[in-house]
Order: structure tokens, then C-alpha cells, then sequence
């Protein structure tokens, strides 16, 4: 069993129950000389992230990539308990909770989803979830040109430091409804977006400005004074978050004087394996005043007639429910059994235990790049505080050395050379806090090594 939930007292009520003093005497049929002696060289104890790590290195005996690799997905470990409630029949057969009478427990779990959500991003509500981080995005465009009834232009402006895979799907969901997505620079030394950026569209009609923090390179926006401008000039904004940086980050409710107006992102880092891809899903909060905008499901809490607390689903203007043309999306379901292994970690970690989590990748990306830059012919390619991501660069292309770092079973990164050609000699890194000072020197002697052998340009 991956889990066992009894404690202590547990065990020590059911062995009264049964009249017995241990669990021993439940085996005493058994001749001693047949019972295995005490296991040499076992530790007297151990935790379960140290447990889980003495056994992927007998599993990497079949060949397991050591990884440095982020982007939008995120290796993070995953306590057992979180998997062992969510593939219970009770969640992991569970079909859309419809009938609220059938359904409490589900409408119950997606209802503390919601609230933790919202206290992480510091907004007033959130949906139940879509599909992933990309169209999360997406659907906050479509929401933002809905809610923003004074813009008639269904402008957008999109950081050249968003997520390109974020920017790619926004533009294929929302692009073939006259939305117009503006691409705004990043700055070459700092890797962000800055106020200079937005001074050719003052006093223009812009209906949101969408915002990552931290950035596709890992580097901290100056969040407050981009909000600041975008409300300055009667424009939303749309803040894109990683969810563990919140336990240590300001939340997008309390960017600059008024906050972000809509905030989303990819889940997966709650609890989410990595699974080669998915399934992920998205997260999406928002103001008060923007709730009927707001795409996708929402579960509320009531009373009936003899005060008895229940769920239901509720604000439904999903086009399975109303006519079309009044719909605010046309996503059927939310990830409901991602949302269930997220609600499960949160809960776990509770928000210090969040908080542990943040603190330690960031110290570790500090150690992986402290390390990494010692190699002759690497630096740090932007001189700007991060989160658990950052950037480095060779002097020489970066697609090489990742693939004979490969070839070493080390993931070394991401070449960012294939969405930013004049990031070809960059690497996208990542640590967080499942990666050990080993695994650092690791790849820091096999970046070495490669550097010595790989031809620089």
C-alpha cells in the first residue's frame, strides 16, 4: 500500500476491539525460528520524500533521465496520501455532479478547490477548473473582452516573455473571433517587460494586458507598475501565475493599487504528475463584479429549509445550459479528478507547508546556478531576481550540449533558441525541491565534460 492513514491511536482502538496487546500476537501461530530477523543497513527512520527517493534510485536502474526541465511543467514531489484518496472509487469513478442530492462529497471537494484558489490569488472567486494552463489563458481573453464593456477594440497585449505555448493557444482559440493579440518586447538585459513597452499604446483602447509572473524565463515582472498602467489606462489585467510561487510572491489580487482582474494558470505543480504531457489542468479566479463572465462551472454553498449545509452547481453559463449565443464558453467539464488530487495536496501542505516547498526550489535554482556558471564558457544570461526557473548562456548554441547532456541521462534544460532565435546559445533551467546538492554536481561535471567536447560556434 502506497498509504496508510491509521495512526497510532488507530491501531491501539482496534486492538482493543479485537483483545489484543500488539500486532504481534495477531502472528504468534507463527514459529519464531520461521520470522525473519531484524533487516541490516535499513536507516531507523526515514520520511517519506527520502523513502521515495531511495527507491527511484533502484528504479533508475531501467534508465530515468536526471531532470532540469520546466517550461510550464514542473517535477514536484507528491506525498502518497494524494494519490491514494484521489483513485478512490468515491473520486475516481465519480461522473459530473449534476444531481447535487448524489453528489455532496464531489461538490464539496471542488467548493474547498475554490476557496483555497481564490485565498492563493488573493481574488474573490474561482471557476472549477479547465482544461489547462494554455486555454486557461485563452479563456481569460474571451472573459476579459466580455467584462471590459467600455473597450470595443478587443485588443490584447501578449509579452514576448509569456509562455510561447500560452500565446500560440490564446491565438488559436481566441484569434478566430476578431480578437487582435499585440506582441510587446522583452528588455535583453533584465528579461521582462517594462513600462517603456507599453508607452506607444497610452490613450489607445486596450482591453486587457496579460501579464506572467514569474516569466517564461523565470524573471520577476515589475507586476505593480504594469497593473498601475493598465488600470491608468482603462485596461484589465490578466495576471498568468505559477501557483507554488504564490506561497512565497504577492498574489495577483494585490498587484499595484487595485490588483490583477483575472488571474490563471497551469495546476499541474499541485500535486499533478508530469505523465509525458498531461492530463494538467487550469485554474482561473477573478473579481465579484466579473462572476457572471466567468467560463466553466462554479459550486456554491447553501442551506436548506432545516439549515443544513449543501453544494450545488451554480452560475452554469456554459453552453450545455443555456443557449449559445449567451454561453461564456463552450468547455464541458472541468478536470475534475486533477482538481481532486490538487484540493488533497494543498490541504496536506497547508500554507507553510507551501511556502517550504517554494523556499526550497528557489534555493536549490540558486545552488544549480551558482554551480553551472562556475563552468568555463557559461554565465547568466539575465541579471534579474527569479523564481525557480532561470536562464544561462553558452558560448556556443545550446541544442548540442543538450543533446549530449541526453545522451548522459540528464535533462539539461530548455533550448530556447527554437522559440527565440536570438536566444540560441540560452538555456531555460530548472531546480526545485526534489533535486538534491548530488544532482547538481551531476550536471554541472556532465556540463563540463560536454563543454570540452561539444564544438563551441
Amino acid at each position: 500500500m502506497p498509504f496508510i492513514p491509521h495512526t497510532a491511536s488507530d491501531v491501539r482502538t482496534m486492538l482493543e476491539a479485537i483483545g489484543v496487546g500488539s500486532i504481534d500476537e495477531l502472528f504468534d501461530e507463527i514459529p519464531a525460528e520461521l520470522k525473519a530477523r531484524a533487516l541490516e543497513g535499513v536507516p531507523d527512520a526515514a520520511n517519506e520524500m527520502e523513502i521515495t527517493r531511495i527507491m527511484q534510485t533502484f528504479a533508475a536502474r531501467d534508465g530515468k533521465a536526471l531532470c532540469f526541465l520546466g517550461a510550464g511543467a514542473y517535477e514536484h514531489h507528491i506525498p502518497a496520501v494524494v494519490w491514494a484518496i484521489t483513485t478512490r472509487g468515491e473520486f475516481y469513478s465519480a461522473y459530473t455532479p449534476y444531481q447535487a442530492e448524489a453528489s455532496q462529497g464531489t461538490l464539496q471537494l471542488i467548493y474547498e478547490y475554490q476557496t483555497m484558489m481564490a485565498s492563493l490569488t488573493g481574488l474573490d472567486v474561482s471557476n472549477a477548473s479547465l482544461y489547462d494552463g494554455g486555454s486557461a489563458l485563452a479563456e481569460a481573453c474571451l472573459m476579459a473582452v466580455r467584462a471590459h464593456r467600455r473597450s470595443k477594440s478587443a485588443r490584447i497585449l501578449l509579452p514576448a516573455a509569456l509562455n510561447p505555448t500560452y500565446r500560440r493557444v490564446a491565438r488559436s482559440i481566441a484569434g478566430l473571433q476578431e480578437f487582435v493579440f499585440e506582441d510587446l518586447p522583452y528588455d535583453g538585459v533584465h528579461g521582462i517587460t517594462t513600462l517603456e513597452s507599453l508607452r506607444p499604446y497610452e490613450g489607445q483602447d486596450i482591453t486587457a494586458l496579460v501579464i506572467q509572473q514569474p516569466n517564461f524565463f523565470g524573471a520577476l515582472e515589475d507586476v505593480d507598475q504594469l497593473a498601475d498602467w493598465a488600470h491608468r489606462n482603462g485596461t484589465l489585467v490578466i495576471g498568468v501565475v505559477n501557483p507554488t510561487s504564490l506561497a512565497l510572491l504577492k498574489p495577483p489580487g494585490q498587484w499595484g493599487e487595485r490588483g490583477a482582474d483575472i488571474a490563471c494558470g497551469e495546476g499541474q505543480p499541485l500535486g499533478v504528475p508530469l505523465s509525458a504531457g498531461g492530463p494538467y489542468f487550469g485554474f482561473m479566479t477573478t473579481r465579484q463584479e466579473f462572476v457572471r463572465q466567468m467560463p466553466g462551472r462554479i459550486v456554491g454553498r447553501t442551506v436548506d429549509l432545516e439549515g443544513r449545509q449543501g453544494f450545488t452547481l451554480t452560475l452554469q453559463a456554459r453552453e450545455q445550459h443555456i443557449r449559445r449565443g449567451k454561453a461564456t464558453s463552450n468547455i464541458c467539464t472541468n478536470q475534475g479528478l486533477l482538481v481532486t488530487a490538487a484540493t488533497i495536496y494543498l490541504t496536506l501542505l497547508g500554507p507553510a507547508g507551501l511556502e517550504r516547498v517554494a523556499a526550497a526550489s528557489y534555493a536549490r535554482t540558486e545552488e544549480l546556478l551558482q554551480a553551472l556558471v562556475r563552468v568555463p564558457g557559461v554565465r547568466r544570461r539575465f541579471d534579474r531576481a527569479h523564481f525557480h526557473e532561470a536562464v544561462i548562456e553558452l558560448d556556443r548554441p545550446a541544442g548540442p550540449v543538450l543533446a549530449a547532456l541526453a545522451e548522459r541521462s540528464i535533462l539539461g534544460g530548455l533550448d530556447l533558441g527554437s522559440e527565440y532565435p536570438e536566444l540560441s546559445h540560452c538555456i531555460l533551467v530548472c531546480a526545485t525541491e526534489t533535486r538534491t546538492q548530488a544532482d547538481i554536481e551531476t550536471y554541472a561535471r556532465a556540463l563540463s565534460d560536454v563543454m570540452k567536447s561539444v564544438r563551441a560556434a
